[in-house]
């Protein structure tokens, strides 16, 4: 029931950024199974960026290198970041807006904030790391062997072919929620049926159940670990970081909630133009809105609980098992090593095909990853600048889409030129190094939100306060620790 009191709270606790207006809660389509797969995506869509980071690229490597006990930390982090993006979207489902425009309300002001998340997301993602692992796939796939020397001038033509077929991606459908989980699907479709039958061919059940008690083990890590390469696993095991938060945006564009009263940002090749709010809009505490919350709260639920946890549980699972099988134990491995092994070990095994059929898969892997990667990067840039500038919004003919790609212009002219800085792992390290203090400040963040501009019927129970806060001291101390460790190492 509405109360006078609730919406001169509403009004008067929206931050340092003009107060939302009012409206009632959309309802979502009847909770059906056929429905439920039409409603839920943003979940594959952040699936599919996590898959090749975390899944492919420094699972195997870490696991090979330290052995499966370290498997917990996965279990830890994936459980922590659920949490996180469920009590991120929380609050885009009441205002339709993104969290970090919510992060924005908070003191010191709007334009600090946006300064330090734009700084942030350039130094986790700015350099197209993956689009080169992307090349290196390819040409070993089809070369028949992995990339030397003689081969860099080869290796930086498929790079720029990755990063451009990236942009013609983003510039198609509708919208580019929808064009990112048409893509998504079909590549998790791809990759999870392959990694399931190559399992069953090539790893004893023995095996199986080692792997997955490495997953149970909590509390042992190696006296030796590498506190980069540990602090990349812990974030990319989940979505690592900026991601996290980005899912939100996500949710606003499909629709989600509030989401569908504010608008999103359309294709370049959109036949129409929707102009995005730069302010959301929230809604009365009545017995309907709260029915229809509830309703909304149980596809997001399934979108992140089944589809985004789960699928990166079993994909860290998968890629680890297959890893860890056929790769012997403490082997040093660079960003090719992993695909490389178990591709030669299954063609040497049972058909010469497998060579390029494994190595296509990873392809697969880090192409969905650098296209979320990418649009993550992009979109991120772009709603800060547009919430965070009146004079952006008030230019003639500037709208949110041409502000999206004129950030993806700058980003591509700038990838295709510090994409050779490093090999993928080294660069992906950087990317862990950055994420780790962005979950622990953001879940401080995300608590302070939901504790202080949400309803109190909308704010989250006290087990899930627990788990924010929980979220933040885990990624801080391994901030903390990788930071003494650089100290030491520069001694």
């Amino acid at each position: 029931m509405s109360t006078n009191s609730n919406q001169e709270s509403q009004a008067t606790s929206s931050g340092s950024l003009p107060s939302w207006t009012t409206g009632d809660l959309p309802a979502p389509p009847p909770f059906t199974l056929r429905n439920l797969f039409r409603t839920i995506g943003p979940g594959a869509i952040l699936l599919a960026g996590s898959i090749g980071g975390g899944e492919w690229l420094v699972g195997p490597t870490i696991t090979v290198k330290y052995g499966l006990d370290i498997l917990w930390i996965a279990t830890v982090a994936i459980v922590l970041q659920l949490l996180f993006n469920l009590e991120a979207i929380r609050y885009t489902l009441y205002t339709g807006e993104p969290i970090l425009v919510g992060i924005m309300r908070l003191r010191p002001g709007s334009r600090f904030w946006a300064s330090g998340y734009i700084f942030a997301t350039i130094a986790q993602l700015g350099v197209p790391a993956l689009a080169a692992g992307c090349a290196s796939v390819l040409f070993a796939a089809f070369a028949g062997h992995i990339a030397g020397e003689g081969d860099a001038t080869y290796l930086s033509y498929l790079t720029y072919v990755v990063i451009l077929v990236t942009v013609g991606i983003l510039l198609s459908g509708k919208t580019i929620e929808r064009m990112l989980e048409y893509f998504s699907w079909a590549m998790i479709a791809f990759i999870f049926s392959f990694l399931i039958i190559v399992n069953v061919l090539f790893v004893p059940l023995e095996h199986w159940l080692k792997t997955l008690s490495g997953f149970f083990q909590i509390g042992q890590i190696p006296a030796d670990i590498d506190i980069l390469l540990l602090a990349a696993f812990a974030a990319t095991a989940g979505s690592g970081g900026i991601g996290n938060l980005v899912i939100t945006n996500w949710y606003r564009d499909k629709g989600f909630g509030m989401g569908s009263r504010v608008g999103s940002i359309s294709s370049a090749f959109s036949h129409s133009e929707v102009q995005l709010s730069a302010t959301g809009q929230v809604f009365p505490i009545t017995d309907e809105n709260l029915k229809h919350w509830r309703s909304w709260w149980k596809y997001v639920s399934a979108d992140q609980i089944w589809l985004w946890g789960m699928g990166c549980l079993v994909g860290m699972f998968l890629n680890v098992n297959l890893a860890t099988a056929v790769i012997p134990e403490h082997t040093e491995m660079d960003h090719m090593a992993a695909g490389a092994f178990q591709a030669r070990y299954m063609a040497e095994h049972l058909w010469s095909g497998f060579w390029w059929m494994a190595l296509l898969n990873g392809f697969w892997v880090l192409m969905s990853t650098h296209l979320s990667n990418t649009d993550v990067l992009i979109r991120t840039v772009t709603d800060i600048v547009w919430v965070a500038s009146p004079q952006v919004r008030e230019r003639r003919r500037m709208s949110i889409s041409r502000l999206y790609y004129f950030f993806l212009l700058l980003a591509t002219i700038w990838g295709l030129l510090a994409v050779n800085w490093g090999h993928a792992l080294s660069l992906f390290k950087i990317l862990g190094a950055v994420a780790g203090p962005v979950l622990a400040i953001a879940a401080v963040q995300i608590l302070i939100v939901n504790s202080t501009l949400l309803p109190k019927e909308l704010q989250p129970h006290l087990w899930r306060r627990g788990a924010l806060i929980l979220c933040a001291i885990c990624y801080g101390c391994l901030s903390l620790a990788l930071l003494w460790d650089l100290y030491l190492s520069l001694r």
